[in-house]
């Protein structure tokens, strides 16, 4: 499809690309180092016409009517995607596109990255190499939301790697070379991990089992050109492989699919082993409990923006793996692997409150919060509650997605700002010991009262942001584990008790008990125009959630609906039939392989047609 042909070709690509594109034209000798204040502004503008780029995409109506490549909310579908050769000699392709799942965390994306280029301005320590950086971090957090080709979808996910490693190791704090190669070596474990199980699913996967119908569907073929590349593909001797992850989950969701019924290694299916390579991968970057370490050392190290872009997007790349493509491509393990899905998320929860109660350094407690709240966005997507014990009644999962992904909006908006009000304070006091604070609301009421309101957003105050996916998230738990929704309920107290022990400490009190008092100077205009949109953000989408939802509701609820059919009529209803099948033909003496092949092509044809 060629670009002028597609109307979401341009505005994808520059919601993707235009800061890679800015950062290599601050690269040139024509910006020299010296000119720092022309860097910042040309960067925060970059950064802003992205945030708008991605407005005039998911919010038409702010600039009139629903146009070609705009999104069009209300439709559960794959919208605007762009699909061009790139090396097509394995089949990778230039596969873009968004739904009601990553377009929100795009906008986030888009907007988080401007307030955090605005609070970079007092970032002195070579402007010029910062600030490329964070535009090529950009980019590569972008690229991951909208990338439909696998992949790509693995090269943006290496993209962001370099640009953190050097912003935490260079503008970090004074332990920050090992948070940085903490950091590093993290993330590099878990994408070593998922490169393997690309390859495997790659290598296995095999368009040819799709119907015409699906390979439309799935963007494998273009409709203009649909019979020829069918043909093309019903005519190949050999597999058809794919990165397409559209196209993958299709395939994993047959009931001849080869990822289940390939055994590779002590007995498990290679479906199995590619969910447990993909989710430790994506963990990683959740994080959750035991592979969290590196989280409280990056965060205390690295400079105020860049936590806030830690925190308020690139922990949500995690979760939006798991969601986008642990489930859908290998739905056999994740149905089996549920309770570890939900175990993690429970004993993050529970581990990360109790280590924020623990914590004298108000950076680390607000790190070890992020561990605690990203904790019920894994057990919301993971409380497969649609089985044959629940009827199949998938409204209950639907919940629980649907609050895992409020909670990752919600959490970045409140975590980025909590990142943010801790650094205004660090500024200009130097320290992060909360025993040494206190009075500071008298000092700076204004900040003070701002930086209340983002903690109880946190917190999980009713009518802000955190309430809506927690409570979501703990309802939808019931049905799956009363013990497990007891616990993640319990959670909250102790949420509860850490953060307003921390505004205690902080905010309240009759003195301040630190260095540099005199320091303590009312909030600047710049602050306070990053703070006020965050603090209005959390206060909107606490008393009017269906803004959000609106938008992740419909995705959400056809992906579970299609794992709950498939749950009842794939793994509960075709597969126990083949077995079934083949246990007859050898009691009747026949060939069961030969058999029980043809009852699951019987079976394939059927499903695909339904």
């Amino acid at each position: 499809m060629a670009p002028a042909e597609n109307p979401a070709f341009w505005p994808l690509t520059l919601i993707v690309f235009l800061p890679a594109l800015v950062a290599a034209g601050l690269s040139l000798p024509i910006f020299p180092k010296a000119r720092e204040e022309i860097i910042r502004w040309i960067t925060f503008a970059a950064t802003a016409i992205v945030f708008l780029l991605s407005l005039w995409v998911a919010v038409p109506q702010f600039f009139g009517a629903v146009g070609p490549g705009q999104f069009v909310v209300g439709q559960p579908e794959m919208q605007g995607v762009v699909k061009l050769p790139w090396i097509e000699s394995f089949g990778i392709e230039y596969l873009l596109g968004v739904d009601g799942i990553s377009l929100p965390l795009v906008v986030l994306t888009t907007f988080i990255s401007m307030l955090a280029i605005a609070a970079s301005w007092p970032i002195k320590k070579h402007v010029k190499a910062y600030h490329v950086l964070f535009l090529l971090l950009e980019t590569g957090m972008l690229g991951v939301f909208v990338s439909l080709d696998f992949f790509l979808f693995y090269v943006f996910w290496e993209v962001m790697l370099l640009p953190m490693y050097f912003l935490i190791g260079v503008w970090g704090g004074p332990r920050r070379e090992y948070a940085a190669i903490k950091f590093f070596l993290y993330t590099l474990l878990g994408s070593v991990l998922m490169l393997i199980a690309i390859l495997m699913l790659y290598f296995t996967s095999d368009v040819r089992l799709l119907t015409d119908e699906q390979l439309i569907a799935t963007h494998v073929v273009q409709p203009a050109v649909a019979v020829q590349e069918i043909s093309s593909i019903r005519s190949a001797e050999s597999a058809v492989h794919t990165f397409n992850l559209m196209a993958l989950a299709a395939v994993g969701q047959l009931p001849n699919s080869p990822f289940a019924t390939t055994t590779i290694w002590l007995g498990m299916s290679l479906e199995t082993w590619a969910f447990l390579l993909l989710l430790i991968g994506f963990v990683i970057k959740v994080p959750v409990v035991p592979v969290h370490t590196w989280l409280p050392d990056a965060h205390v190290e690295a400079p105020t923006p860049i936590s806030m872009i830690l925190a308020g997007v690139l922990l949500k790349l995690g979760g939006y793996g798991i969601l986008r493509i642990c489930y859908p491509i290998c739905p056999g393990a994740g149905l089996s692997l549920a309770w570890l899905v939900c175990g993690l998320g429970v004993v993050s929860m529970v581990y990360g409150a109790f280590a924020a109660l623990a914590q004298t350094d108000f950076k680390r407690m607000v790190a070890y919060s992020s561990v605690s709240h990203m904790g019920y966005v894994m057990l919301g997507l993971g409380v497969w509650s649609a089985v044959a014990g629940q009827e199949y009644r998938w409204d209950f999962w639907a919940q629980g997605v649907n609050g895992a992904m409020f909670q990752m909006l919600a959490h970045g908006i409140s975590s980025a700002g909590m990142f943010f009000m801790v650094g205004v304070l660090y500024d200009r006091v130097h320290h992060r010991n909360l025993n040494e604070f206190g009075g500071i609301f008298s000092k700076m009421p204004v900040y003070s009262g701002l930086a209340i309101t983002i903690f109880f957003a946190g917190l999980g105050l009713p009518g802000l942001c955190g309430f809506i996916g927690e409570v979501l998230v703990t309802l939808s738990s019931w049905n799956y584990s009363r013990t497990l929704a007891v616990i993640s309920a319990f959670t909250v107290i102790l949420t509860a008790a850490y953060i307003l022990w921390a505004i205690q400490r902080v905010y309240l009190g009759a003195e301040y008990r630190g260095p540099h008092e005199d320091a303590l100077k009312p909030i600047t205009p710049r602050e306070l125009s990053i703070a006020t949109p965050l603090v209005f953000l959390a206060i909107l989408f606490g008393v009017a959630p269906q803004i959000l939802f609106q938008y992740v509701t419909p995705s959400v609820n056809q992906q579970v609906e299609t794992l709950a059919d498939w749950t009842r009529d794939v793994h509960d209803g075709a597969r126990k039939m083949i077995v079934a099948k083949a246990d007859q033909e050898v009691s009747d003496g026949n060939d069961p392989v030969t058999r029980a092949q043809s009852t699951s092509d019987e079976i394939a044809l059927r499903w695909s047609q339904d």
